[in-house]
């Protein structure tokens, strides 16, 4: 036996990488403070699966899809091997191993697919933006959740398995998939470093990263491709502020109701509370808005137009489906998913002197005045410090 170098260094990349990628997106997965990061991750664990599949064929001897192409019966066979105690050791990838990782590539092309589709139609965003509904998303969204959570349970399946081969042949595997070698006996194929693929792989994936977070992200891009801008700053804010499609506006709209207090952009109840609410003008929250019959018509048009009836965003949809079809809410705070989607903000956070009511969503949603209303533009402002200044000590008496 002798030191060998099986495993190149362009797969050693590859493999880090790739987990490190799946741990950021699964660690980012929950809200969208670092959907950027989230995305970014997704968008690159697919780039590297691609140039897997490539290096598969080009790469070294045990990088090949040649060397490791075990079928199912393989795999359960050494299972059971391993589980008797009596596995074959493997220079390269073992049966069961090479099965988990036909499975994680596949995942990931899912799942990552599954994530775009999903971008496009949950948040109207991105590469797939406008190509499928709200309602027409949720299958692909579940499904995007479930292969991520499949793969987690896939990973941890291969971690458990590095551990107890390594612990059975006594050899530490992922030192091996860091250093590249193992020890091998004399004949085995030598893998080439390949440090210049390995250059190319690492340079192609920071030249994407300072795109992807100096370019798309930081400058804001019209038409079908990301609007988003970054944000800085600690504490509530987000990481990126996703800047939801440009919505229609309305000058009488905007110019009565946002005469006595902050516009709220009708696609945030449903057509009929905004029919009955122009029907009762003269009863309007303790007060007559007195409008005329063509302004009326005008601003009551748009609102029927834009209504929440018409899912012309992610929370429009949202409000619609919590709304019992026979209600009429005339408070955008009293709808269901507006109840459930504020739950967990603390008294103190409606209490901030910088938000002070329920009904000044300009105070944390920055896109309110468009109506857009992403949840990665949103951020709990944060109290005011009071500062407490001594009183300045009175002068000396003069002396005499």
């Amino acid at each position: 036996m002798q030191r060998t170098l099986i495993w190149d260094l362009p797969t050693r990349l590859f493999h880090w990488t790739l987990a490190s990628c799946f741990a950021t997106a699964w660690l980012t997965s929950d809200g969208d403070r670092w959907i950027a990061v989230h995305v970014f991750a997704g968008y690159l664990m697919l780039g590297l699966v691609a140039f897997r599949v490539l290096w598969g064929f080009w790469g070294s001897h045990f990088s090949r899809f040649a060397t490791f192409w075990f079928g199912p019966r393989e795999a359960i066979a050494y299972l059971k091997e391993v589980v008797a105690g009596h596995a074959a050791r493997h220079v390269g990838h073992n049966p069961t191993g090479s099965v988990a990782i036909y499975i994680l590539l596949a995942l990931t092309v899912v799942v990552g697919f599954a994530g775009i589709v999903t971008m496009g139609g949950d948040e109207q965003q991105g590469l797939a933006a406008g190509w499928f509904s709200f309602s027409q998303i949720e299958v692909l969204k579940k499904l995007h959740e479930a292969g991520a959570i499949l793969m987690l349970l896939v990973v941890a399946g291969h971690i458990t398995g590095v551990v107890v081969e390594s612990v059975q042949h006594k050899e530490n595997l992922a030192r091996s998939m860091v250093t590249g070698y193992k020890q091998a006996e004399p004949g085995t194929p030598i893998a080439m470093a390949r440090r210049g693929v390995a250059g190319v792989l690492l340079l192609g994936m920071l030249s994407f990263a300072g795109w992807w977070f100096y370019y798309a992200i930081d400058r804001q891009i019209d038409g079908q491709g990301w609007h988003v801008k970054l944000e800085s700053g600690t504490g509530e804010e987000a990481h990126v502020k996703f800047v939801g499609k440009q919505l229609a506006d309305n000058k009488p709209w905007r110019d009565e109701c946002g005469s006595c207090h902050s516009v709220f952009y009708p696609a945030l109840l449903p057509a009929r509370s905004w029919e009955k609410m122009m029907a009762e003008q003269d009863k309007h929250f303790g007060s007559d808005l007195g409008l005329d019959a063509p302004t009326t018509a005008a601003v009551l048009k748009f609102m029927v137009d834009n209504s929440a009836d018409k899912h012309l965003i992610e929370a429009a949809f949202k409000i619609d489906k919590s709304v019992a079809k026979e209600a009429t809410p005339q408070r955008i705070t009293e709808t269901p998913y507006w109840v459930n989607k504020h739950r967990e903000i603390a008294a103190s956070d409606w209490a901030n002197p910088l938000v002070k009511s329920k009904n000044n969503c300009a105070a944390c949603h920055t896109d309110a005045d468009d109506g857009t209303y992403e949840d990665g533009a949103m951020q709990i402002p944060k109290a005011p410090k009071m500062t407490v200044s001594a009183p300045a000590s009175a002068p000396a008496p003069a002396k005499p």
